[in-house]
């Protein structure tokens, strides 16, 4: 399995990954999103969204070389288009696992 996605089950594990539009919109509300992800195959208008979340909390905002299937696989919720990774600790180091190849959509840079 994936190195990133085994760090994606440990965020939950550890109650530090919201899963889902919702939880996503209510972590970067709250101002607890280090990290917004989206799957590749995740609409437009989630994308937006995701971004947009992004903005208000100033959290980084990524779309993942990972489909919205596997991020289920991994988070154990349906098929999920976005996520949030709340701790920043655990976002730097899932974005500097991304290799470069892997982040050509990172829409904003810095992790607060």
């Amino acid at each position: 399995m994936d190195r990133n996605l085994q760090m994606l089950g440990i965020a939950r594990k550890a109650g530090m990954l919201a899963i889902g539009s919702e939880d996503v919109a209510a972590a970067a509300r709250s101002r607890k999103a280090k990290a917004i992800l989206t799957a590749s195959d995740a609409s437009e208008s989630a994308r937006r969204r995701a971004a947009r979340d992004s903005e208000f909390c100033g959290a980084t905002h990524t779309v993942l070389p990972y489909t919205k299937y596997q991020l289920g696989n991994i988070t154990g919720r349906g098929s999920p288009g976005t996520l949030a990774i709340l701790d920043a600790g655990l976002a730097a180091r899932f974005l500097e696992g991304l290799t470069q190849e892997q982040q050509p959509h990172t829409l904003k840079g810095m992790i607060r």
